[in-house]
């Protein structure tokens, strides 16, 4: 068979900016549709912050009572981090919210036996919360002066197209269990919605030339799905199912309704005087660190698909630092989790093709609003979590592609680039699973030292995907023929080159000046 006239046997292009976007960072959509696509962010960042505070709240001695407040503080903190990072931090679209990774240490000190004797389940949550915050701010100390410092800047310019494609794609593929597992608790929920959003977002747009279906996507699949789970509830489809089934499928089996007040505005120590434990703020540093290499690598896919150049190294140090105030808020307000750039929203900007940066600080409104309004919040918050794990199906899948797009700078017929990639792809995918068996196993992890909180500590960092394959990956890079002739342009350093100094391209400042006129006093280098 051969080809057609028409075919062009060449490479494509390599593109500094991600071609196809409707509305860059610095274009805005309507304002009627960007309320619509604020919502829509909105909604995918809840899914995290309801399935981290069903995680942590029950061993900390909670009830739907404090679950329900614990949503609404995470909502309020997500919403001044998310104003923060995009006026004053990287200003890309990106919304910060609750991280997946500090789970294990908030559950090291939920799980601490000097919170045993408090017999007064609320009476434990609040001392154990308390614990909590203690960790959370001083964790906040390494992203803040990483950032501020500039040290952060020096270790990101080590970074290069090929070191950065494993840490990019295992930011959203190492995320791999919250998305058919989740699914596949309700199957005929989440199976349908996984469908329909597929079609909706992918075929629709091939099959008519209207945009506002695969725009809306989300809420669109969203809505139908969860009236057709409202439907099967009503007509009592799962009363006779196990405990498990019913709390996956009913759409009234949160909570979170009941369990909200009407009128709740979250505030600093609204839990008493946070207390400090050594141990725990190191286990807690270890996760705010890994929080700041997945940030780092969701920042960089923000950047493609809001049709940005890619990030400066001094913008990315920037981002880190006010990452570390959004830790240190969380624990000043109690959030139970720390900050982190949120990977399904980065999902939703390739879905929607819509990068604009007011559209996520109006997402930042709807935090604050519903954060408030516990009782409205909670109504969205009780959607089916196999829903919400349908869309990180293909939300995830965008992030990880942007990793893959990377590959574009890099020299795929080299013998170095191919192993770099394939060796820190395997390794990040393979050293996590083997710590993860081994708890599962055991009920610990496989560092087995004197020290509790080491163990624990080595835990968070060598169970996180992007971490282990962004550090293997940046290792191999920088060691493996680094004096060899081809080794830059077979890494695709010098497509990067331009954007490790602020002002070697002029489009960085177009993109990542700050507001106001404050980057003539804060000048990025």
């Amino acid at each position: 068979m051969t080809g057609s006239k028409d075919d062009k046997f060449a490479p494509h292009p390599v593109k500094d900016q991600f071609p196809g976007v409707e509305f860059c960072i610095n274009s805005n959509p309507p304002w009627a549709e960007a309320v619509i696509l604020a919502f829509q962010h909105y909604l995918v960042m809840l899914g995290t912050i309801v399935i981290i505070s069903s995680i942590i709240v029950p061993p900390m001695g909670g009830s739907n009572v404090e679950k329900a407040r614990l949503i609404q503080t995470m909502l309020f903190v997500s919403g001044c981090n998310t104003l923060l990072q995009t006026l004053f931090g990287t200003r890309l679209p990106v919304v910060i919210g609750g991280s997946f990774r500090f789970v294990v240490p908030m559950l090291f000190v939920a799980l601490q036996d000097r919170y045993s004797i408090y017999l007064d389940p609320v009476e434990r949550f609040r001392h154990t919360m308390r614990g909590m915050q203690g960790a959370l701010m001083i964790s906040s100390l390494l992203p803040i002066l990483l950032g501020f410092l500039g040290i952060w800047r020096l270790v990101v310019r080590y970074l290069s197209p090929l070191s950065a494609v494993p840490l990019v794609t295992l930011v959203g593929i190492g995320l791999y269990a919250q998305g058919f597992p989740l699914l596949a608790q309700c199957i005929e929920i989440g199976l349908p919605e996984l469908i329909l959003l597929v079609l909706s977002s992918q075929y629709v747009p091939y099959w008519f030339k209207s945009k506002w279906l695969d725009r809306f996507a989300v809420l669109i699949s969203v809505a139908t799905v969860w009236a057709y789970a409202s439907l099967l509830t009503a007509a009592g489809a799962y009363k006779n199912r196990p405990p498990n089934t019913q709390f996956s499928c009913r759409v009234d089996r949160s909570g979170l309704v009941s369990g909200a007040s009407w009128l709740k505005f979250p505030y600093p120590f609204q839990w008493g005087q946070p207390t400090v434990h050594a141990g725990e703020a190191f286990v807690m540093l270890a996760a705010a660190f890994v929080s700041l290499i997945e940030s780092t690598g969701t920042f960089i896919a923000a950047a493609r698909y809001g049709s940005a150049t890619h990030v400066p190294s001094s913008v990315l140090s920037r981002g880190a630092a006010w990452l570390g105030l959004g830790i240190l808020m969380d624990g000043l307000w109690g959030t139970g989790t720390g900050s982190t750039a949120s990977v399904e929203n980065v999902g939703l900007l390739a879905v929607t093709k819509v990068g604009s940066r007011r559209v996520i600080q109006m997402s930042a409104g709807f935090m604050f609003l519903f954060s408030i309004l516990g009782k409205f919040g909670a109504i969205i918050a009780s959607i089916p979590l196999p829903i919400i794990g349908a869309l990180y199906c293909v939300l995830f899948a965008y992030m990880s592609s942007a990793g893959l797009g990377l590959l574009q700078y890099c020299n795929l017929n080299s013998y170095r680039t191919k192993f770099i990639l394939g060796f820190s792809l395997f390794m990040g995918l393979s050293v996590p699973q083997y710590f993860n068996d081994y708890v599962v196993t055991t009920g610990y992890g496989p560092v087995r030292s004197r020290s509790t909180w080491f163990n624990e500590l080595m835990l968070v960092i060598f169970t996180s995907p992007p971490t282990v394959a962004g550090i293997v990956g940046m290792f191999l890079d920088r060691t493996l023929g680094y004096n060899h002739k081809d080794v830059r342009t077979d890494g695709g350093r010098h497509w990067w080159g331009k954007f490790k100094y602020f002002e070697r391209d002029v489009r960085s400042a177009e993109f990542y000046s700050l507001p106001y006129g404050l980057s003539k006093y804060f000048p990025s280098v």
